[in-house]
């Protein structure tokens, strides 16, 4: 067992995630690397150690539930608690509404949606053994409706049917878990990091993944008189 701040990050190999776990591992928390591919989260793994974190790896794809219990069971057996768990796993679908296909929408609210809700399920009983558990649940501004219905908004329509709608669900998941946990040391918020130059977003956008892990980390490292049922970025609040 350890004293260390115990944090899993889905979706750690690379961009924002992986940028999260080194920001956790910088300020000396365990991290689990949850990653799909084993090779890639080990690989990402040892980059953070490499750099003084403590790191491992975790074999963890959200849409697997044989992988998620997996997973709990190896936190359970090696580490006995968990500290943190930022569900960070995501996936995109872009495209017109009336041209996207359906297939493509299941599979985007099973990663961002579906996953969020079973790998929340499944760690919150070690979640519930720390001290003073944290759950944050990476969103994206594309899934506040005041937001996306305001003509001003410079990012309106490229939400689509998929990304933006299931990161909408998201939020509400987000506020259904922080208000069944209102009465634990239990926090649950969501964080958006903005337009960030990953993966996910061909590389555009303005904002590094160091910037994109900031608000994500805070959230995750927030203090006893810390919010929850939130949904913030880094200049604070975001509408539903």
């Amino acid at each position: 067992m350890t004293s260390k701040l115990i944090a899993l990050v889905t979706g750690a190999n690379k961009g924002i995630g992986l940028a999260i776990a080194r920001e956790l591992a910088r300020r000396g928390a365990l991290v689990l690397v949850g990653a799909r591919d084993p090779g890639r989260g080990e690989a990402a793994a040892a980059q953070i150690r490499a750099e003084g974190g403590d790191a491992r790896a975790l074999a963890l794809d959200v849409t697997r539930a044989d992988t998620i219990a997996a997973a709990a069971a190896w936190i359970r057996a090696e580490l006995g608690r968990l500290d943190v768990l930022v569900n960070n796993a995501g996936i995109a679908k872009v495209g017109a509404p009336s041209a996207t296909a359906l297939a493509d929408v299941r599979a985007v609210f099973e990663t961002n949606v579906f996953g969020v809700i079973a790998v929340t399920q499944a760690m919150l009983p070690l979640l519930r053994e720390a001290p003073a558990g944290r759950i944050v649940n990476v969103s994206s501004r594309l899934g506040s409706l005041t937001a996306i219905s305001d003509p001003a908004f410079p990012n309106r329509g490229i939400g689509g049917v998929a990304y933006g709608p299931s990161k909408s669900a998201l939020n509400a998941v987000t506020v259904a878990f922080a208000q069944e946990l209102a009465g634990t040391p239990i926090k649950v918020n969501a964080a958006c990091p903005g337009y960030t130059a990953t993966d996910l977003t061909n590389h555009k956008g303005p904002r590094s993944v160091a910037e994109g892990a900031r608000e994500p980390v805070r959230l995750a490292l927030l203090g006893p008189d810390g919010p929850t049922g939130t949904f913030s970025d880094d200049d604070g609040p975001i509408p539903w």
